[in-house]
């Protein structure tokens, strides 16, 4: 399964988003990759902390490599490297990809993602891909090669009057390019059950009968030490309440 967590509005946690379900899902024997496709590289940052510089092991070196005939190409596993957990691979992003997207959308390359990420069906159980915040070549291109889409909801009225913005643009790529793309959910973050503005959003997007997912993401300071020390949650404490919903949320998803 290729999931896209997509939201053109940034902070909302999709690198967060991103790689917790992946390192649950390879904690749960998974085979996994996470696919970092937004320049500020977030996600590569939160699983690998500074220790990745390498442009053709990344998501540039594969996006350059369309740019260009070669008798032997490499696939896209072969831009992937490992993280410091077992199961779960990564292929980083880097500062290239902001060089390389003029060249891309120009030349139409939307569709060699997907062609890359369906040749690894055998070799992984289980893809996740952080996008820009922005509906830009990369964006699109993860939403062309998923099955997929996760939406953060960050609970505040810019995000909600957003939303449906952001549901019709995924619709029109499943309308016009993959008609397997579904949206798998709205997941909830940063959510204070104590709070009323955040329990009035998202109480109204379910009478609306969006795919609000269960559990919400609780606010925690927790997440930055995570950040900070480059370990997804399930590997930082195991024990505490966001890891906990994070892995029933990933539940809920394999149901």
């Amino acid at each position: 399964m290729r999931f896209v967590v997509f939201n053109q509005k940034g902070g909302v946690g999709k690198s967060t988003i991103t790689c917790n379900l992946a390192a649950i899902s390879a904690a749960q024997g998974l085979r996994t990759l996470v696919v970092d496709l937004d320049p500020q590289g977030n996600s590569t940052h939160y699983l690998l902390g500074d220790a990745h510089g390498d442009a053709e092991r990344s998501a540039a070196g594969f996006f350059d490599q369309t740019l260009r005939f070669t008798t032997r190409p490499k696939t896209a596993d072969e831009f992937a490297v490992d993280t410091p957990w077992d199961g779960l691979r990564l292929m980083p992003s880097h500062p290239q990809l902001d060089e390389l997207h003029t060249k891309l959308e120009s030349r139409y390359k939307i569709y060699k993602l997907r062609e890359a990420l369906a040749d690894l069906a055998d070799t992984y159980d289980r893809i996740y891909i952080d996008t820009p915040p922005a509906l830009n070549f990369y964006t699109r291109s993860a939403l062309i090669a998923a099955q997929g889409c996760l939406i953060p909801f960050d609970c505040d009225d810019f995000s909600r009057r957003a939303l449906y913005n952001l549901l019709d643009n995924v619709q029109e790529i499943r309308a016009d390019h993959n008609g397997d793309l579904q949206v798998s959910g709205i997941v909830v973050n940063q959510f204070q059950p104590r709070a009323t503005l955040p329990q009035k959003l998202v109480q109204e997007l379910i009478d609306e009968g969006l795919p609000v997912l269960r559990p919400y993401l609780s606010a925690s300071v927790k997440v930055k030490e995570s950040h900070q020390q480059a370990r997804p949650m399930i590997h930082l404490d195991a024990r505490h309440k966001l890891t906990q919903e994070l892995q029933a949320l990933h539940d809920c998803l394999s149901a």
